[in-house]
């Protein structure tokens, strides 16, 4: 915007003065043209009055020396009764202009070498028609021409260059507002629910920036009621939670009480959780630098080990593969363990009892593959089955657990898939990239990954694919 009204007003401005600077100066030249004729006009009329009362020749030469000079002065006297013809000072005319002039009765200019000739009659006291020829030089018609055209092409590039730097100064009042503008939507649309605009420039960026500024308040209060509900309605399931501890204080002892009591302990300590993050304005699944993250394989033992007994009591045989060494990635330990929850958990809700499950773990160089597979049914429409808010349709499918899996993914550069399991039923993978470079990618750098992840994927069926018995 500012160099596009740079360029209209330096367009503007040199038309303007091209059209007022080219006829001033043609005006110019032709004033001075004026000035020079009329000046030879003066002097032709010093020679008349002599001419009317003497045509002798020392006499003229006196009036001619007198009013201009015997280089730049002629007299053109014609013949008479007893007279010759007689010619004071250098001729310059032709014979014929000379003549013509004399004929008609009337002054007239003629072109010569290195200037004009002014070609003036006046009558004698015998008649005939005398003529005052009058050298007007070349130099003395353009003299001052160039300087005033000089000043006219000052004036015109002073105007431009003042009319560019108004222009610019203006187009920086407008651009800058409108570059704040943008780079506070870049901050708030990062996360940065502090950036704000300051209200200033043309009327309409101000107001714009004055929208700008009240939305990302709206927002800001949009997202803290957010998490405020969020707090109260996670604070309203700590009454049910103690009752279900006092109730699972008294079952006693047994495998099916501790498994009892460890689930409300699990529970209560999920809700704490919620608790405290919708409390806290800070993202809680970015990693906070080198080394951040935990342990998948800890983290896939710890899940397997908690739902391995309601395994058992459903009659489902399972399997873990993968998880016997640390496998270090970005993602915050709640995170991948709230992520393996919802997998398992879809596979105990939507399947039958007795339907075998597997979990397999594989690192790669730059990325991590976990592979959760039933011999379920499958799923017809993998598609809308990651639409966050959709589910399935059945009692207690809210949908938002395949995309908690899918956010999880996506914070670190990965992606969820959803296909076929060599079990018979459904198989999600989630790819957890290692690294941060891959976030944005272009579609060279889409296609790269995608020959990783063939590649990873490949080497993890061929791992995990052989025909093994599950426990």
């Amino acid at each position: 915007m500012r160099w596009a009204l740079v360029k209209v007003c330096l367009a503007v401005t040199a038309m303007v003065v091209v059209a007022f600077a080219v006829p001033l100066g043609l005006v110019i030249k032709e004033m001075a043209r004026d000035r020079a004729f009329s000046n030879a006009e003066r002097q032709a009329a010093a020679v008349a009055p002599a001419l009317s009362i003497t045509t002798e020749r020392d006499q003229l030469e006196r009036v001619v020396a007198s009013a201009g000079s015997d280089s730049g002065m002629a007299v053109h006297i014609p013949a008479a009764a007893g007279q010759s013809a007689l010619d004071i000072g250098r001729q310059r005319a032709a014979d014929e202009d000379i003549a013509t002039v004399r004929k008609l009765g009337r002054a007239s200019t003629t072109a010569v070498s290195g200037g004009s000739t002014l070609l003036q009659p006046v009558a004698l006291s015998t008649g005939a028609i005398a003529v005052v020829e009058v050298y007007v030089p070349e130099s003395e018609v353009s003299n001052g021409v160039g300087t005033a055209w000089a000043v006219l092409a000052g004036v015109g590039i002073a105007l431009i260059v003042g009319s560019v730097a108004v222009a610019d100064r203006l187009g920086v009042r407008m651009v800058q507002p409108a570059q704040k503008l943008v780079e506070g939507a870049h901050e708030l649309g990062e996360g940065k629910l502090g950036a704000r605009v300051p209200e200033e420039g043309p009327t309409e960026l101000r107001l714009a920036a004055v929208a700008f500024n009240s939305m990302a308040d709206q927002v800001v209060q949009l997202l803290a009621n957010e998490r405020e509900l969020a707090a109260d309605l996670s604070h309203r399931l700590r009454t049910p939670l103690t009752v279900l501890r006092l109730n699972a204080a008294s079952l006693g002892d047994g495998p099916a009480a501790e498994q009892t009591r460890a689930a409300v302990a699990q529970l209560e300590r999920e809700v704490d959780t919620i608790i405290r993050t919708a409390r806290d304005a800070k993202p809680q699944t970015a990693a906070a630098g080198p080394g951040a993250g935990c342990d998948a394989a800890e983290v896939v033992r710890e899940r397997m080990a908690f739902w391995s007994a309601l395994a058992e009591d459903e009659g489902r045989k399972w399997r873990m593969a993968g998880a016997d060494r640390p496998v270090r990635i970005p993602v915050a330990r709640a995170d991948l363990a709230a992520a393996l929850d919802a997998l398992l958990g879809n596979v105990f809700r939507h399947t039958a009892e007795g339907t075998a499950f597997a979990v397999d773990l594989h690192n790669g160089e730059d990325a991590v593959i976990v592979l959760v597979s039933d011999a379920g049914p499958g799923i017809q429409d993998p598609e809308a089955a990651m639409a966050r808010g959709r589910g399935s349709g059945s009692d207690g499918s809210t949908g938002l657990g395949l995309d908690i899996v899918r956010r999880l993914a996506e914070s670190t550069g990965g992606d969820v898939r959803i296909g076929s399991s060599v079990l018979g039923g459904t198989e999600v993978r989630i790819w957890i990239q290692l690294d941060g470079r891959e976030r944005t990618p272009g579609r060279g750098h889409r296609s790269v990954r995608r020959r990783r992840q063939k590649k990873l994927v490949q080497e993890l069926v061929s791992t995990f694919n052989r025909p093994r018995s599950l426990p």
